[in-house]
């Protein structure tokens, strides 16, 4: 416990901040707001400060335009008007990781959001992260049991494969997956709830998840009123939190739900930012 607590003030030291570069806000449009500064890179976060109502609204650099910078809030309503300061962190969105996870719901930036108190996490892992070698993949070669005896049976799944769950809505693909989380064979569950309505959350947790799929499970959500970068970085942050904890030897089990809403969210920052999109990135935006 002494141990854990003189981590996290070494910790807090490390992320200390000497050198701020700082800009300002010049116009915000629908979503989108230009800056004059700070100086940063695409994909860098960055804090917007709100003095009159004391708080900062994290927002990522998403390109550039004319010498301005152009940044996505991570709030909807977040009051942005011009003349606000812009602070740069000098890094992306990471994701904090330790085993504290298990049984958590968090949201976009780590944040827990059940009321269970605070997360104690043991490091930072980058959302972004090269994927493995192509010849240094395992091969597929062990079966992965879900519980499911129709899936086990005729669909058989193996460890390392990726699978898609289609059909249209009300038909019981959030029920399938709390199925599957609960009765799977896997150490870790994350799953990723990207673009739900806010009250599918609390069901899918409640009822589909239950008491005995949460024990092992990390819930990332991003509803559907969030920000697009939100539902974006939601589920690169679950993806990382998911080979956190690959890395430590486990069996882990990654479900997202929806790949749909997530595939929009680019597209909403592209028709922002006036810009085409590939693969969840902004281009054209100089």
């Amino acid at each position: 416990m002494v141990q854990r607590i003189f981590d996290k003030y070494v910790t807090a030291v490390e992320q200390l901040e000497t050198v701020v570069y700082e800009g300002t806000v010049s116009k915000a449009v629908g979503l989108l707001i230009e800056s004059k500064g700070p100086l940063a890179g695409v994909g860098e976060m960055c804090r917007v400060i709100l003095p009159e109502k004391g708080k900062e609204v994290p927002a990522e650099v998403v390109g550039f335009k004319n010498g301005i910078t152009l940044l996505f809030p991570y709030d909807n309503d977040s009051g942005i008007k011009s003349g606000l300061r812009v602070v740069a962190t000098g890094k992306p969105l990471s994701a904090k990781v330790g085993d504290a996870l298990l049984g958590r719901v968090i949201n976009t930036l780590g944040k827990p959001i059940d009321d269970k108190g605070p997360v104690y996490y043991d490091q930072e892992y980058p959302i972004f992260n090269t994927p493995p070698h192509v010849l240094k993949r395992r091969r597929i070669t062990e079966v992965l049991a879900t519980g499911i005896k129709s899936i086990d049976g005729c669909l058989t799944i193996g460890k390392g494969q990726r699978l898609g769950i289609f059909s249209g809505s009300g038909v019981g693909k959030s029920t399938l997956l709390g199925m599957i989380a609960k009765h799977t064979a896997a150490d870790v569950n994350v799953i990723a709830l990207i673009g739900e309505r806010g009250r599918e959350v609390r069901d899918f947790i409640e009822g589909d998840l239950g008491e005995e799929g949460m024990e092992r499970s990390v819930v990332v959500v991003a509803t559907s009123d969030q920000a697009p970068i939100s539902r974006i970085r939601g589920a690169y942050l679950a993806m990382a939190v998911a080979e956190y904890f690959r890395d430590q030897g486990k069996d882990v089990l990654f479900m997202m739900d929806s790949i749909t809403r997530f595939a929009r969210a680019p597209r909403e920052i592209g028709l922002a930012a006036f810009a085409l999109q590939t693969r969840g990135l902004v281009v054209g935006a100089e």
